[in-house]
């Protein structure tokens, strides 16, 4: 099965060109202030023109107020609302039923006990998230370029759906893949040459490494 790959917290032209070029199934823009990768609704609603139809558009919130989400969904008009605060099950269906949208709830790890909230998301997120928890020090949820121990995902049942992020790379994300049941890999800090700064170069050797994770296995002699 071929990964998704969502390339998240987009600000340039370029960077969105080489994403769609390389065949990313989904791209994200991020609407926290905090966040050097955020970008203005307005922006990121002409950024995101050349990937209709051809890439999911994901707006990245934070426990974003009804006014946000309204001028966000009416400029953007993404695809998917990814919600990486702390909306309780609750507030997603009431978010999905304003919207009409499929959510992705993000949920960030450090201990297996951070996995276990899950639970009362199934059957209301359409997909979950799984990231890095925040450094102490970090005020932003995501981003961080830090990764958390995989193995912790073991106890998921196979038919949850969910993305991985938090410090992937083009050197990791091969082990990332072998090494957990993800059908989505997302990545952000670990194409950039700055935080906010995505490479192209570097978007290609993310791409790269990931194909070369995906290729069948054949046997010797074939």
């Amino acid at each position: 099965m071929k990964t998704d790959i969502k390339i998240c917290g987009l600000k340039t032209p370029e960077a969105i060109d080489r994403a769609l070029k390389r065949g990313a199934t989904h791209i994200g823009f991020i609407f926290f202030e905090k966040s050097p990768r955020y970008v203005e609704p307005d922006v990121a609603a002409k950024l995101a023109e050349p990937a209709r139809g051809k890439a999911k558009i994901v707006a990245v919130v934070v426990d974003p107020t009804n006014d946000d989400l309204d001028e966000i969904v009416s400029l953007l008009k993404p695809d998917i609302l990814q919600l990486h605060g702390n909306e309780s099950p609750e507030h997603v269906l009431t978010i999905k039923a304003l919207y009409g949208l499929p959510v992705m709830k993000v949920f960030s790890v450090r201990t297996a006990d951070d996995l276990k909230r899950v639970e009362a998301y199934i059957g209301i997120a359409d997909r979950f998230l799984f990231d890095a928890k925040a450094p102490k020090n970090s005020e932003l949820p995501g981003g961080n370029g830090i990764s958390f121990d995989w193995s912790l995902l073991g106890w998921l049942d196979g038919s949850i759906d969910y993305m991985l992020s938090g410090g992937l790379n083009k050197d990791n994300v091969a082990d990332a893949l072998v090494n957990t049941k993800a059908r989505g890999i997302d990545v952000s800090s670990g194409v950039e040459t700055e935080p906010g700064v995505k490479s192209v170069a570097m978007i290609d050797e993310f791409f790269d490494a990931v194909e070369r994770a995906d290729m069948p296995v054949t046997a010797s002699g074939s």
